[in-house]
């Protein structure tokens, strides 16, 4: 790895890691790290160019933080752990099962989507617009290049195939909010497409990890009791 990521780490016994999503830094999980360490080492970093991680060289996609997420468990001598992912992470989370399922106890992807289209288009298409904005605009300014690369994640990716999740053999929660900015149905076609997971729709939006923490952890930790 090029760089050295930025991480909260709490508690004792396995590990658990949580991966927030585009924009954001481990403090999104700060009712998460506080609540989970009582039974896990809870390992929340800061994905490459977010929060405190430095940006790097290598390229900015959620591909190459799959791989930053394998070198920061290589690094932390982490075999195998719980993985708990929001939006980007949820995404980031995936690629990394995808590619390493044995590095994968239990999977929690929270607002995942498959591709952008997953995406409600009253939410991408600001989005889209933004991003052709700050395209134009880095042409110009090297200060719009973080804004078009953040934005160009949720624009272009990720891009799997509802088929690959086939191959997934541990044991999944897919969570998302009754008004959340990914597609009911798309979220449901997640679920459908990884063998015997679960699916649990929460009241709320896409933050329902921050908003409605209390009935998320409760039912993060439901599927922990059940799965084990």
């Amino acid at each position: 790895m090029d760089i050295q990521l930025h991480y909260v780490e709490k508690g004792s016994g396995p590990p658990l890691l949580l991966l927030h999503g585009n924009g954001e830094n481990s403090d999104y999980f700060c009712r998460q790290i506080d609540y989970f360490q009582e039974a896990f080492h809870v390992y929340a970093p800061d994905t490459r160019g977010h929060g405190k991680s430095p940006r790097g060289t290598a390229p900015f996609t959620l591909e190459q933080f799959a791989l930053d997420l394998k070198d920061f468990m290589d690094e932390k001598g982490i075999g195998k752990a719980d993985i708990l992912g929001f939006s980007d992470g949820a995404n980031i989370a995936l690629l990394f099962a995808l590619k390493n399922p044995g590095r994968v106890r239990r999977l929690i992807l929270n607002g995942a989507d498959l591709f952008p289209k997953g995406v409600k288009r009253s939410v991408q298409i600001p989005i889209i617009i933004g991003y052709g904005i700050v395209s134009f605009l880095s042409l110009f300014s090297k200060k719009a290049i973080p804004k078009k690369e953040m934005l160009g994640l949720m624009v272009t990716q990720p891009c799997i195939a509802p088929g690959e999740l086939a191959s997934l053999n541990m044991p999944v929660l897919v969570i998302a909010g009754t008004k959340d900015m990914i597609r009911l149905s798309h979220t449901q076609l997640i679920a459908r497409s990884i063998p015997g997971s679960k699916l649990a729709i929460l009241e709320g939006d896409h933050f329902i990890a921050s908003k409605k923490w209390e009935a998320f952890n409760r039912s993060v930790d439901a599927f922990f009791t059940e799965r084990k």
